[in-house]
């Protein structure tokens, strides 16, 4: 498990570790081995009593849903350590081998790998004051033995070009550093104040934290020797791009890359002071990859959306004088996307039947979706498609529709919802809100998941599921400004008056709400 010797204590820990893991799952997590050091009498144990960190508060925290709980029942597996614990290990075996340190590796040493590795059971270490340097400290309390270097009266001397090198690389990791700070800044006040996004904010602000403790790893007495703003010579050297910003998108897109671009910077130079820094800040920079890509996919999907609140899903069963006179009243009253759903048709029926209402929806101007079926949407032309949870993914959807068509999903939980807008969907039904005629659920998210949406995601939502003229009202009260519905207006005999009624409910409602928010403003 360790290449170097463990003291008995360390060794019983991690043979608990694997215990408590086998008797639930079948890794071994850093979380594990913080549970199993609370539980042996250790050095490591009582720094951590010293912190007010117990052995409830471990188990409430890191194992709510009873995972290896102690005192579990089952039979252990044998279960094999994750790539995180292997982390740890290496850590406690590098703090070991430091000048002043042991030879064997003891429960402290584990206890200071915990601190050093991302993971749960880190974050509760930090929440509770202990990092490595706390950890260090105890342990020297404890042993008497310190960590700090030897004093010598033998002075080594830096050959100048390494110190210069090193003294550069810190004045790079300054500068792309501050970068990247501001670039984030830019991108998480659009989601703030633009998109009124809660949820896209609230991602950037997470991310914004783990790049600052990512750095805390680089001393900041050193950027700051190194930071030498006066001599800089890329001050005074500027583009016409540079100050030339159209639009708000602009703005963003241009912050986006500044982020990216300093990361690689900070990737690349990290290396130099530690090869695990340089890969931490790899990931950080994949991660602002797909933060870009949904802020502008929101943004970009607002814009197609705008205006288009009534969505209307076809199912012929459910229209009172057949499909297409249910489809063309539709039109005719205003509706702005049609999606035909029709799961019996023969598929050159249906295709047959798409590009009839490809047809109509174009001399409108209205949008049409196929449902479920990508590759039909593709021959007919269709302007998007859209997919349930238990069918393609966005994903595998848009390998097949391509970039410049829509792609809409279901959602029944917010949690759907969040992963919708990271799987790069356009647009997201959000239900069922009410029992309908055209799917069975045995739970129904109501109208508490269109209040959850309408709080913090911008993304275009469709408030979708046994809506009518009736209800409409109280989904909009809900903060919906989009509803998708089927038999309330197919199964009407006069579809286009049951459509401008809806419509112009929701249109009513969402001018009351802008005029509310413009004399709030004014008022401010």
């Amino acid at each position: 498990m360790l290449s170097a010797e463990t003291t008995p204590g360390a060794a019983r820990t991690l043979r608990l570790a694997m215990e408590l893991a086998g008797r639930h799952r079948r890794d071994v997590e850093p979380e594990h081995l913080l549970l199993a050091l609370v539980q042996d009498e250790s050095r490591a144990a009582n720094i951590i009593t010293r912190h007010a960190l117990t052995l409830a508060v471990i188990e409430s925290r890191l194992f709510a849903n009873g995972d290896c709980a102690t005192g579990a029942a089952g039979s252990p597996t044998a279960p094999e350590l994750s790539e995180r614990t292997h982390k740890v290990l290496h850590e406690a075996q590098q703090f070991a081998a430091a000048p002043g340190g042991y030879v064997e590796v003891a429960t402290e040493h584990l206890l200071w790998g915990l601190t050093k590795v991302e993971s749960p059971a880190r974050v509760l270490l930090l929440e509770f004051q202990l990092d490595s340097d706390a950890v260090t400290a105890r342990a020297a309390e404890q042993t008497g033995v310190s960590t700090a270097p030897l004093p010598t009266e033998v002075l080594l001397s830096i050959p100048t070009a390494v110190s210069s090198g090193l003294n550069d690389a810190y004045r790079i990791i300054d500068a792309a550093a501050n970068r990247a700070r501001e670039g984030v800044r830019v991108m998480e006040d659009f989601a703030r104040f633009s998109l009124n996004d809660s949820h896209l904010t609230e991602r950037l602000k997470q991310w914004r934290h783990r790049f600052a403790e990512t750095l805390r790893e680089v001393s900041d007495s050193q950027l700051l020797h190194a930071r030498d703003t006066q001599h800089d010579v890329g001050t005074e050297i500027h583009t016409p791009f540079e100050a030339t910003r159209h639009t708000i998108l602009d703005v963003v897109r241009a912050a986006c890359k500044r982020v990216q671009e300093a990361l690689r910077t900070l990737e690349e130079y990290g290396k130099i002071l530690d090869p695990a820094l340089g890969e931490r800040l790899g990931r950080l920079r994949y991660e602002s990859y797909t933060l870009e890509k949904a802020l502008l996919v929101t943004h970009s999907a607002r814009d197609r959306l705008h205006d288009r609140d009534l969505y209307l899903l076809v199912t012929e069963d459910l229209c009172h004088h057949g499909s297409g006179p249910a489809i063309r009243g539709a039109l005719d009253g205003g509706v702005s996307i049609i999606q035909i759903r029709e799961k019996s048709l023969p598929d050159r029926q249906l295709l047959e039947h798409a590009r009839r209402v490809r047809d109509w929806t174009r001399e409108t101007g209205a949008l049409f979706i196929m449902n479920d079926r990508p590759d039909l949407a593709v021959l007919c032309d269709a302007d998007g498609v859209h997919v349930g949870q238990d069918e393609l993914t966005v994903h595998d959807a848009r390998r097949i529709v391509g970039p410049n068509k829509l792609v809409g999903v279901s959602t029944h939980t917010i949690e759907q919802a969040r992963q919708a807008v990271f799987d790069g969907a356009d647009y997201i039904g959000v239900g069922p809100v009410f029992p309908s005629q055209t799917k069975c659920f045995e739970q129904f998210p109501g109208l508490e998941f269109v209040r959850q949406v309408a709080s913090e995601i911008a993304l275009p939502a469709f408030a979708i599921g046994g809506i009518n003229s009736e209800n409409v009202e109280q989904v909009l009260a809900a903060g919906s400004t989009r509803v998708a519905v089927s038999s309330a207006i197919c199964g009407d005999a006069v579809p286009d008056e049951v459509a401008r009624r809806m419509l112009d409910c929701i249109q009513s409602v969402v001018t009351r709400r802008g005029d509310a928010a413009t004399r709030r403003h004014e008022e401010s």
